[in-house]
This record gives C-alpha cells, sequence and structure tokens, in this order.
C-alpha cells in the first residue's frame, strides 16, 4: 500500500490516481462487508449499588464474542460527566466464545445518580481499511452518595458521649434522668446525688449515677428550596446541610436514640422513618439524599412540619436544616415555631455565609459602602429574629459551612449532658 502511493506521488497520473481511488474504494467497501457486525457482542455490566462523592471506584463491562468469527476492533463506555469516567476505551480481540472484562474508573465530580449514555463499539475488517461502528444501550447508573467528610468529627464527640453516659475511664455523672448505678462519693460530687439509705447500710457515702435517656425520638427535616440551592465557595447549602443532617445522626444512633430524616420543599421528596441503631439510619438516609437537588420552589413549611412531626412524643428533638434567610421565613416557618416549641425541643441549623462579614468590613468606595449597609442589615435582622426565637426555647445555630456540623453535633451532647433530651 505505502509502495503504490509512493508510486503515485513520484508519477504523477490523472489515470493512475483514479485508478488507484477506485481499487482503494473498493477494498474499503469489502473490508467493511467482511468486518463483523458489533450489534453481535454481548454485554454484561457489573458495578457498585454507591459510591462516595471524592472516592473512586470501577465499572466492569464484560465483553463476550458468541460468534464464530474473530473480532478486533475497539469499545469505549461512554459516561455522563459528573461519572467522571477515566480510559474508558479499550482495544478488542477476541476470538469465538471469549470474554474480556472492560473497566473503567471512575471519579465521580459530582453527587446524584450518574446515568451510563452509551457504549460505542468499532469493529475492524480483515485489510484494517475500514469497518463498522454503532452505539448500544447497555443503561448503567451509578449512585454518587454525600462525602459524608464531616465523620472526621465522629469519633471526638463519641468520646464526650461516653463521658456523657458514664462508661468513660473519666467518670463524668451525666445530669440525665435515667438511674444508672450506685458508686461510692468521691470530692467534688454533688452532694443532692447522695443515697442516703444506701449510705445507711453500707455507713459509707454513697451516690446515685445517672445517664440520659435513650430511645428519644430526633427527628431532622431537610429543607430542598430555592435557598438551598445557593453555593457558598466549592459548596452549595443543601450539601452542607446534608453533613449535619449525617453526623447528627451517627451520633444519636450511637446514643441509642431513634432518627427520622426528612427532606423537601413543597412536597415530601425523601423520608427514612424512624431508626434505631448506630449506623442503619445513616446508611439509609445516605441513599436516600444521592439523587436529592434543589428545586426552585418556596418550602411548604406547614406540610413539611407536620411530617416531620406526625409521631413524636413529648420531649424528642426537632432539627430543621435551612437556610436562616429572615425574608424567607419570618411569614412560613417562624409562626409555627412557637407553639411546636411547647411539645417538642426545636432546633433550626443554617449555614452562614463567610462573604457577608467580609461585605460589611469593605467600605473602600460608595458602591462598597451600598453593600455593606444591606450586608448589615441582613445582620441586624438575622440577630434580631435569632434572639426572638430563643425567647420562646428555640435554639439557632448559624454557623458556616464547615462548621455547621460540629456545632449541631456539640448542641446535640449539651442537650444530652443537661438532661434535656
Amino acid at each position: 500500500m505505502a509502495a503504490v502511493c509512493l508510486v503515485v506521488f513520484v508519477v504523477p497520473s490523472t489515470q493512475l490516481v483514479l485508478v488507484w481511488f477506485v481499487v482503494v474504494a473498493l477494498l474499503a467497501s469489502l473490508d467493511v462487508l467482511l468486518a463483523p457486525r458489533p450489534s453481535s457482542l454481548q454485554f454484561e455490566r457489573r458495578q457498585p449499588d454507591g459510591v462516595r462523592l471524592g472516592e473512586e471506584t470501577v465499572s466492569h463491562l464484560v465483553v463476550t464474542n458468541p460468534t464464530s468469527r474473530t473480532f478486533r476492533g475497539a469499545v469505549r463506555d461512554v459516561w455522563s460527566p459528573g461519572a467522571g469516567a477515566q480510559d474508558d476505551r479499550s482495544v478488542l480481540n477476541l476470538a469465538p466464545g471469549a470474554s474480556v472484562d472492560h473497566v473503567v474508573h471512575l471519579l465521580p465530580t459530582r453527587r446524584g445518580m450518574r446515568p451510563n449514555d452509551a457504549i460505542t463499539v468499532r469493529s475492524a475488517g480483515p485489510l484494517r481499511l475500514a469497518g463498522r461502528q454503532t452505539r448500544l444501550d447497555e443503561p448503567g447508573l451509578v449512585r454518587v452518595l454525600p462525602a459524608f467528610s464531616s465523620r472526621a468529627h465522629l469519633p471526638s464527640r463519641l468520646v464526650q458521649l461516653r463521658e456523657i453516659e458514664g462508661r468513660s475511664l473519666v467518670r463524668a455523672p451525666g445530669s440525665g434522668s435515667e438511674f444508672d448505678s450506685l458508686r461510692d462519693y468521691v470530692r467534688g460530687d454533688d452532694i443532692r446525688s447522695i443515697d442516703w439509705r444506701a449510705t445507711a447500710r453500707r455507713r459509707a457515702p454513697v451516690v446515685r449515677t445517672w445517664r440520659p435517656e435513650r430511645d428519644r425520638r430526633v427527628s431532622i427535616l431537610l429543607d430542598t428550596g430555592r435557598l438551598s440551592a445557593g453555593r457558598l465557595a466549592d459548596t452549595t447549602r443543601l450539601d452542607a446541610g446534608m453533613e449535619a443532617c449525617l453526623l447528627l445522626a451517627a451520633l444519636a444512633g450511637h446514643a441509642g436514640d431513634n432518627v427520622e430524616w426528612t427532606a423537601g420543599d413543597r412536597a415530601v421528596l425523601a423520608h427514612v422513618p424512624p431508626t434505631s441503631g448506630r449506623n442503619e439510619a445513616v446508611r439509609r438516609m445516605l441513599l436516600a439524599m444521592a439523587p436529592l437537588e434543589s428545586r426552585l420552589v418556596e418550602p411548604d413549611w406547614s406540610r413539611l412540619v407536620q411530617e416531620a412531626t406526625a409521631d413524636a412524643r413529648r420531649g424528642s428533638l426537632l432539627v430543621i436544616v435551612t437556610p436562616f434567610e429572615p425574608a424567607a421565613i419570618e411569614e412560613s416557618l417562624v409562626p409555627l415555631l412557637p407553639a411546636l416549641a411547647r411539645e417538642t425541643r426545636v432546633v433550626i441549623a443554617s449555614v452562614a455565609d463567610p462573604e457577608v462579614g467580609a461585605i460589611a468590613a469593605k467600605r473602600d468606595n460608595v458602591r462598597d459602602v451600598y453593600g455593606a449597609a444591606a450586608a448589615e442589615r441582613l445582620r441586624h435582622r438575622t440577630t434580631t429574629m435569632r434572639a426572638a426565637l430563643e425567647r420562646h426555647g428555640i435554639s439557632v445555630l448559624h454557623e458556616p459551612p464547615e462548621r455547621l456540623a460540629p456545632a449541631l453535633a456539640d448542641h446535640y451532647l449539651v442537650l444530652k449532658r443537661e438532661g434535656r433530651l
């Protein structure tokens, strides 16, 4: 082939070039006819059910040649951009009846359901001049779960939880309401904890130890409305709220409480019923959170709160994870909270925008001054509404994205330590 091309180049002739083009066209057509049909291959997909955002996984596509001819060509497993597919092309050389495992490494860059678009298969003819190519549908789907990076805060909070429950080597008497055991009095113990009957029998001071109540209901309500779509640095309010929900659920599960989780806006989009166990609630929440996306609608708080507190008992905890924007919640959520706080303990957890403080401090020109005035007005309204809610016994946590999850976990531990949950 190369020699013929060289002859055509050295001896330019119109007739020779035309003959050469006809010959090449005939050979290419023959090669296409002799090339195996790509659709004759069989595919079997094997992939994980879920992977956390930022972690690598692999998708296996087993390609089998059921025909009596050798298949030579290439295959490409095409994934959506958010799946982060790497090395998605492979060269095929399959003997009759042979199989090969086409492995695609996936490093997802976005949470959610990441589908496989299609499989592109190309077969080569025996002369390698031409071939066939087709696009086949072999559905694949990877569920990308939240990263749950806040789990790094869990070990230190579990140490505090064990101290509260009196199971740590550093025994700190808890302020719960369930009787735990009796022990000898040591200097520093509250004299109100002395059991006088046991002291009289043993003729030595004995104190009662208490532990926080278990099997409490912890209901978590996550707002997926329009404000949760706002981006803060490299994350969204929704994703930061998910991190806070997961850390609280993990901590409450270790404390023996029943965790219920609800997410929605105008409608309930996901729900995990009351679940006990150390990791079961977190596992279910991760699976339910994967497909959630913010929607550009206002939340129906009456419906969401009713769903989250339908079976709540007196003394349970309701955590509402929502952007604390006075203009957005003043007429919809705030009127519901005072009556709700009389039956359950209510906590509002909100992601604060760090840029508001920076805008309020910058006053270099007229435009910056107007921006600073708007930021100060927002901060003033937020502070005023927060103080009003706290007078009704409602706790408000307004923290930057990286601080919200540990702050909510710490508040839960305070409630346990003080016997309010």
